[in-house]
């Protein structure tokens, strides 16, 4: 463990699970595994002023400076079939947006699966990992969140595709605030998996319904529009000659967000 690691310091959060603070860590999700794998309680959390290397979806990293950001890392221990736990993310993006409106104001949209955007740019993104037992059911999962509370220490290239709370015109934030409102909207949400009450939310939020959008990776890059989003988190696509499916992972790409 780095020596920055080791500085964690360990208190109860107001949910009323561990949380473990540190100055700085490779990756928070990292953590959170490592003490889920030690026996960690639902509701556990990790977080840290900086990650030397966060993680993003399909193998991406997730810029993380010292104080530029809300990063936090959640166990999550459902007591839910396998296919059910395919929803989390999206709980997840609706429990962040709620989170983030509540405490800055910032009205926030999601991006299919599970980042949140402002104004056609990236303000938020999530990433959940899930450690699966015999019988296909989740042991726990890790839903990892990192919103973006400034910018200024973002270079170029990044800056062009991000967003962050401070530039927002919202309310100022602290990172702890917004991290106890992001967890009890996870813990909470995360109740409503069966009857997937959130998903009315999740698709009032959408910012690529009504979208032509291209699918990316996989082997299935291609144009197609977005119709709606099914009862299991599933894009409804359809293709330019009129074919529709649905897409239940991989990733899109919107006009100006070309990665």
């Amino acid at each position: 463990m780095e020596e920055m690691e080791a500085a964690g310091r360990f208190t109860t959060g107001p949910w009323g699970a561990p949380l473990y603070c540190y100055e700085s860590l490779g990756s928070t999700n990292d953590e959170a595994k490592r003490l889920a794998r030690a026996g960690a309680p639902h509701g556990t959390a990790v977080t840290a002023r900086r990650q030397t290397a966060g993680k993003g979806r399909l193998g991406r990293s997730f810029y993380s400076p010292a104080d530029a950001g809300m990063y936090v890392s959640v166990v999550l221990r459902p007591q839910i079939p396998a296919e059910q736990s395919l929803l989390i993310t999206s709980a997840a993006a609706v429990a962040a947006a709620r989170a983030i409106e509540r405490v800055s104001g910032v009205e926030v949209k999601i991006k299919w699966v599970n980042d949140l955007y402002f104004t056609g740019k990236k303000l938020c993104g999530i990433l959940s990992e899930a450690s699966l037992s015999a019988d296909g059911r989740p042991e726990f999962i890790i839903v990892g969140i990192g919103v973006n509370l400034t910018r200024e220490s973002f270079p170029p290239q990044l800056r062009e595709i991000t967003t962050s709370i401070l530039e927002s015109g919202g309310r100022p934030v602290t990172p702890q605030v917004l991290l106890e409102e992001t967890v009890r909207e996870l813990l909470g949400v995360c109740g409503q998996l069966e009857e997937r009450s959130f998903l009315s939310e999740y698709r009032a939020r959408s910012c690529v319904i009504g979208k032509q959008v291209r699918l990316v990776g996989g082997g299935n890059d291609r144009m197609v529009y977005a119709l709606g989003i099914d009862d299991n988190a599933h894009l409804v696509v359809q293709s330019p000659k009129g074919e529709c499916f649905t897409v239940g992972s991989g990733e899109i790409s919107i006009k100006g967000d070309w990665r």
